[in-house]
């Protein structure tokens, strides 16, 4: 198996909606954001496929590592290798790929986050930072661009957040600032042990709109010039607004289960989103 392949594996097996916009992409670029997304998803998985903390850490001690052979040109991953191969074409930061390994430490040092603005940090580093780097692949000419993917990056995140409460709360977890449960009067306790109510329904209801609002923000972002290069975010973002919507029309109950789209829709959204331009 090639380099490439192995980050083409981990992308399909991973059942990304980001795996579908892929497809419309040249191979160039195709090349570089599965090598990207690989990387993510290596070292997401350090933490949480792994029960042993310090396990954990001793793996993300070894990407840092990693890194710092893949821009001293001795890289020893498939996923390093795929990454050098693309580096020559994209402006792919070695800052950029260690933030996002601090991101993944968070998981590993906090379970709770007692607001918005401490959390905003831990989508920075987990999600925006990965929309700055695909920015670089996809290609622009105005750097607003950038801030649209800042702000898409922080969208994305943010739904996975309400997608995954359920999920994260069975680790231990609760990404929903601690002083929103509190106005709305939801105990982490009711989380954590999958308690639905009316007051959850509020709570999420809260945060849907916020996530929704960040996309309007995001788009509101992205010059005309660039919407066509970009359009892979564009599509991401199609697939997962449309996610956010099931989510609402199903009640919110994400705490017992988790809301998916099948592959076929996926498709067929991503699909009529390339068409539009």
């Amino acid at each position: 198996m090639t380099n490439d392949e192995y980050c083409r594996h981990k992308a399909a097996d991973s059942g990304s909606s980001f795996y579908y916009s892929f497809f419309f992409l040249e191979p160039p670029r195709r090349q570089a954001i599965m090598a990207l997304y690989a990387f993510c998803r290596e070292v997401d998985d350090a933490v949480d496929e792994c029960s042993d903390p310090e396990v954990a850490q001793a793996k993300l001690n070894w990407w840092r590592s990693e890194v710092a052979a893949l821009y001293h040109g001795t890289p020893s991953h498939p996923v390093t290798r795929a990454l050098a191969s693309v580096l020559p074409r994209y402006p792919l930061t070695e800052e950029h790929l260690l933030e996002i390994i601090d991101g993944m430490q968070m998981d590993l040092e906090q379970a709770r986050y007692a607001d918005f603005k401490s959390l905003h940090l831990y989508c920075y580093r987990v999600a925006s930072v990965v929309g700055l780097l695909a920015a670089e692949i996809f290609g622009y000419r105005n750097r607003q661009t950038l801030k649209y993917a800042h702000d898409l990056g922080l969208a994305f995140q943010l739904t996975n957040i309400i997608r995954d409460v359920g999920e994260d709360a069975r680790r231990g977890r609760i990404y929903l600032p601690m002083d929103e449960l509190e106005r709305f009067n939801v105990p982490a306790a009711d989380i954590l042990n999958a308690r639905h109510s009316e007051n959850f329904t509020a709570l999420m209801q809260f945060q849907v709109q916020r996530a929704q609002q960040t996309y309007d923000s995001a788009f509101a972002q992205l010059p005309a010039e660039d919407r066509r290069s970009q359009r892979a975010g564009v599509i991401m973002a199609a697939i997962y607004r449309t996610l956010l919507n099931e989510i609402a029309n199903d009640g919110y109950r994400v705490l017992d289960h988790r809301i998916i789209l099948t592959p076929l829709r996926k498709l067929w959204i991503a699909g009529r989103t390339w068409l539009k331009g």
